[in-house]
């Protein structure tokens, strides 16, 4: 047996899988919210608590940078050593992967069914893939093929700075720089992100904010809040916000395509993505993507998909473990 672990700020996903004749049947499965548990050996032991069959390897891809099979989580209090969990969980193999490199080979294990296609473009089969996922943070990875196989790559990118592109997006940095100082996409790009665009808006238009969205706040997600008063259209400036949002969604995903090169596609992840994928289908993220100067024709070629599977990471630390 192998375990395969999706680690992220707010959920931590856990499954078993049978690894016969390099295929992997799922066995058991659980989502756990990350925040209940010290660390992700606790988390792992809740789940294995009654499991007697012994594991042989496990894999996580956890939101964060990890050097030397050591990770300290990017929006979370854990710490996590592959070798220390290993000695402590008693599995002969251990290893740390970031999220997104988790979810760039997830994509490998995925049908028509679980993807939209955006943008057809002209898929070359052995492209670089480019991987953009918003979520609790923003995550962003790529695959290569090496000759024979596709491999993945871990990046930090969506902690790059953010560069706005009108007067509107410059307004937005200058007022993330007075709350922040530094300001990278994730300010942006994230749950919390959309709600800094909110609060941006609030302020710019001096819209004063309806009594039922301040009450929503304190009971829900601002994210979720937002996002679905912008897609029932029961807040202007919930609509407003959710389009700056996809707005620089869309131009930061052809950055990431634009700088690798990834001609066989960028898939668009994370937890965000499945919840307006009508939003991102009304053509602005699409005209901010292509929107690269001489570079436009060739941002036509580069096919774009939306992941809706949101078992895709689970699935590449499982293809990793394997």
């Amino acid at each position: 047996m192998i375990l395969a672990g999706d680690i992220g700020g707010t959920h931590t996903r856990l499954a078993l899988f049978e690894d016969e004749d390099n295929r992997v049947a799922t066995l058991r499965e659980t989502t756990l919210s990350s925040r209940k548990y010290a660390g992700l050996a606790d988390a792992v032991q809740f789940f294995l608590r009654d499991e007697k069959r012994p594991i042989r390897a496990a894999c996580f891809g956890i939101a964060g940078p990890v050097f030397a099979q050591s990770c300290t989580a990017t929006n979370l209090p854990w710490r996590v050593d592959a070798a220390q969990f290993s000695k402590t969980l008693h599995i002969p193999s251990v290893k740390l992967i970031n999220d997104l490199e988790a979810m760039a080979l997830g994509t490998l294990s995925l049908d028509a069914n679980d993807l939209v296609v955006l943008n057809a473009g002209t898929p070359d089969p052995r492209g670089k893939r480019a991987v953009i996922a918003a979520g609790t943070g923003l995550g962003e990875g790529l695959l290569f093929w090496d000759g024979a196989h596709y491999r993945p790559s871990a990046s930090e990118g969506g902690h790059c700075d953010f560069a706005p592109r009108n007067r509107t997006e410059i307004a937005l940095l200058e007022f993330l720089i007075a709350r922040y100082g530094r300001v990278s996409y994730e300010r942006i790009l994230s749950g919390p992100g959309l709600l800094n665009i909110y609060q941006f808006l609030k302020e710019k238009e001096e819209d004063k904010e309806a009594p039922w969205l301040t009450e929503a706040f304190k009971v829900k997600d601002p994210g979720s809040v937002i996002t679905d008063a912008a897609l029932n259209g029961t807040s202007e400036l919930c609509v407003k916000a959710l389009n700056l949002f996809v707005s620089i969604y869309g131009a930061e995903a052809g950055n990431l395509g634009l700088k690798l090169l990834a001609t066989g596609g960028v898939y668009i992840g994370g937890g965000i993505a499945p919840q307006i994928v009508k939003k991102l289908q009304d053509g602005a993220f699409i005209e901010t993507f292509r929107d690269k100067g001489r570079y436009g024709e060739l941002m036509d070629r580069i096919p774009i998909h939306i992941i809706l599977n949101d078992r895709c990471a689970l699935l590449g630390a499982a293809r990793y473990c394997q």
